[in-house]
């Protein structure tokens, strides 16, 4: 689960809720004070569906879906540990996570990128962190795709982290990106963190992690709170 916060959280490590390079931002994001509103029984007690059904082959997202052979791409493996303010582990923490395929296509009815679909790669898997606090993902490496923000505008490659505490009420949503790529330099969401956070945003590259003649292997720890926390979606206003 999901701790209770001892310290408060690094307003100035998220990005704001309206930047206007990133153009929807400008149409969805609140343009009057927020009101906080109390949780009630319902929001601090109400469970989080999928920590008993989540199965061995959910974190193998090179395995969850094969159908007639190998996903295409570069494979890789992506760890890390959930971490408090303090640097002590969240354990038990559910851990969700979708992404483009190699192509830079997601499985989804709403993207129209003319890359193709692979028939063996589904693009979403989940975890739940263990006592150290540690989580892992085999996987594809996702590709590059153009978004429509702009003129030319292309993602760089990324994956979506979900996490969700013991309430439903506990959700954070982040993006991991990977060390070196040229894109991170002209993508307004990446560019919309605080610039002294936007590192924490990136994975660093393992050999330690990575495995002999299988995946390359990248680590990304994700704190929840503190000086040194991860940015998430849906940051300051």
């Amino acid at each position: 689960m999901i701790n209770a916060p001892v310290s408060q959280r690094d307003w100035n490590s998220h990005p704001p809720l309206i930047h206007p390079p990133y153009t929807s931002t400008v149409l969805r994001g609140p343009t009057k004070p927020l009101i906080p509103l109390a949780h009630g029984l319902a929001e601090s007690s109400g469970p989080v569906f999928g920590h008993e059904s989540v199965q061995a082959l959910d974190s193998d997202m090179t395995r969850n879906a094969r159908r007639n052979g190998e996903p295409l791409g570069e494979r890789i493996v992506v760890t890390g540990r959930v971490l408090d303010e303090d640097g002590r582990p969240v354990r038990g923490t559910l851990i969700e996570i979708w992404q483009a395929n190699a192509a830079g296509r997601y499985v989804h009815k709403t993207d129209q990128h003319e890359a193709p679909l692979d028939p063996n790669f589904l693009g979403a898997g989940r975890c739940v962190t263990n006592s150290d606090g540690g989580y892992k993902f085999y996987t594809i490496k996702p590709g590059a795709y153009p978004w429509g923000n702009h003129f030319n505008a292309w993602r760089p490659n990324h994956i979506h982290l979900s996490l969700f505490g013991n309430t439903i009420a506990s959700r954070l949503v982040t993006q991991m990106y990977f060390p070196g790529d040229p894109l991170l330099a002209l993508d307004p969401i990446y560019l919309g963190v605080p610039e002294g956070a936007r590192e924490r945003l990136i994975s660093r590259f393992s050999i330690d992690v990575t495995e002999p003649d299988f995946c390359l292997g990248y680590v990304f720890d994700i704190v929840l709170r503190g000086r040194r926390e991860t940015p998430f979606e849906g940051g300051k206003s």
